[in-house]
């Protein structure tokens, strides 16, 4: 039996499904064994030159070279951990939840009414979107930073059609 300072759980709001719910990562083409490939195709490649430069004795040469393989490697590696960052963006009727995972796992999470947030989409002057913004009062928060144009668009059509859902 219920009292009267108890509510019913099936009907309490924050068991309800999200209106909307999407997690955004930056996509990568290139995975971790496809980076390895690479860069050992690019050693072997050097290898070449490389090997000319050391039998017609300008063997320093060899080194950087070997120097561009590593800072081929190191640069290709700082984009991988880049796939770590994560977005969660949640839409109920009452609220909005942004989560934001950096590439380390530091959280950072926002949350907003939807019924005061304004959701700003930036262009260019080819009207791609080149940012999209949360701001409620003194509060700006950039989603979707690392999302390219064409895929800014496409979550900007979908969570404005939720937001809109959510404020009717």
């Amino acid at each position: 039996m219920m009292t009267p300072n108890q509510t019913d759980p099936a009907l309490d709001p924050a068991d309800s499904p999200p209106l909307f719910a999407a997690t955004l990562s930056p996509y990568r083409s290139l995975s971790e064994k496809g980076l390895h490939y690479l860069v050992l195709f690019t050693a072997c490649l050097a290898l070449i030159p490389g090997t000319i430069f050391y039998l017609s004795g300008a063997w320093p040469i060899v080194g950087f070279l070997g120097l561009d393989v590593l800072a081929l490697y190191w640069a290709l590696r700082a984009s991988m951990v880049e796939t770590r960052r994560r977005e969660n963006v949640t839409l109920w009727r009452d609220r909005l939840e942004i989560d934001q995972i950096s590439p380390l796992g530091k959280r950072r999470r926002h949350a907003f009414n939807p019924f005061w947030v304004r959701f700003g989409i930036e262009r260019d002057h080819d009207d791609n979107v080149t940012r999209l913004t949360l701001a409620m009062r003194q509060k700006t928060v950039e989603i979707a930073r690392f999302l390219g144009p064409d895929e800014k668009a496409g979550f900007a059509k979908a969570f404005s059609e939720a937001l809109h859902r959510a404020r009717r």
